[in-house]
């Protein structure tokens, strides 16, 4: 059997009932849309065709049904921590990206979002989430850092112990706990996840577009300080990655995963 494409895990949508929203959806949920080094640059392409596109407005995020994403997937994890070393991974390029993105990004998320599942959402302008959502980062269970400038951006909308608890111990969130963190905005019954995220896309996708940018860009602030944080964090969870300890555990999880 063929091995699905990127183009078939990542699925870009331009909803005629929303004019001017971009629909990215991560689609493998046979492995809880877990993101491979392929399907990050396939959303790195969508964002650069979007951000390139005047008719595109808003931006939205979108998982299959219980699923945003369980996270990187562990095999490129463990490959990486195999190589060389001297790729840039190519989670770092769609960080970037997301730091450079000029339109509106909102996400809806339904059940897990797992380690950049949870930091994506610190990129977004609005997320909304279901009440059976999930939001863990096992960095530092993996033997890993933050990653995407979280060790940033968290502190700032939630508070060092709350940032703590989500980022270093690994703490899960519930929708309501993550809203009432500020990590998202909003929380909705499953069934009206998407429904609602796309309303709030196309709502943006009407507003005069350079008077909605100027007002994101003063909300955002200085991109220069996430980029910054996103280059060191990126520095120690490469190191990271080579580590014994990180290793072992990647081989743990997958170990448990064939059992």
């Amino acid at each position: 059997m063929t091995e699905p494409s990127a183009n078939e895990h990542v699925l870009t949508e331009r909803p005629q009932a929303h004019p001017g929203v971009l629909v990215i959806r991560f689609n493998r949920p046979e492995k809880k849309n877990a993101l491979t080094e392929a399907m990050y640059l396939r959303i790195v392409a969508a964002l650069e065709l979007a951000e390139a596109d005047e008719t595109v407005r808003a931006i939205a995020f979108l998982g299959t049904e219980g699923c945003f994403t369980a996270g990187n997937d562990m095999g490129d994890f463990l490959a990486y921590a195999l190589s060389d070393g001297s790729k840039l991974p190519a989670a770092a390029v769609l960080l970037k990206a997301l730091v450079a993105a000029s339109k509106p990004l909102v996400s809806g998320i339904d059940g897990l979002a797992i380690g950049i599942g949870t930091t994506l959402n610190m990129h977004c302008d609005l997320t909304v989430a279901s009440s059976r959502s999930l939001f863990k980062t096992p960095f530092v269970d993996l033997a890993l850092v933050p990653e995407a400038a979280s060790s940033l951006l968290a502190p700032l909308s939630m508070g060092h112990q709350r940032a703590f608890a989500l980022l270093a111990m690994g703490e899960g969130f519930s929708a309501e706990a993550a809203r009432e963190a500020g990590l998202i905005w909003k929380v909705v019954e499953p069934d009206a996840v998407e429904s609602e995220t796309l309303a709030i896309a196309a709502n943006l996708a009407k507003k005069p577009p350079q008077a909605l940018k100027i007002a994101r860009d003063l909300l955002r602030g200085d991109r220069n300080l996430v980029l910054a944080r996103i280059d060191e964090e990126l520095a120690h969870f490469k190191e990271r990655l080579k580590s014994a300890e990180a290793r072992a555990a990647f081989e743990t999880f997958l170990a448990k995963k064939t059992i």
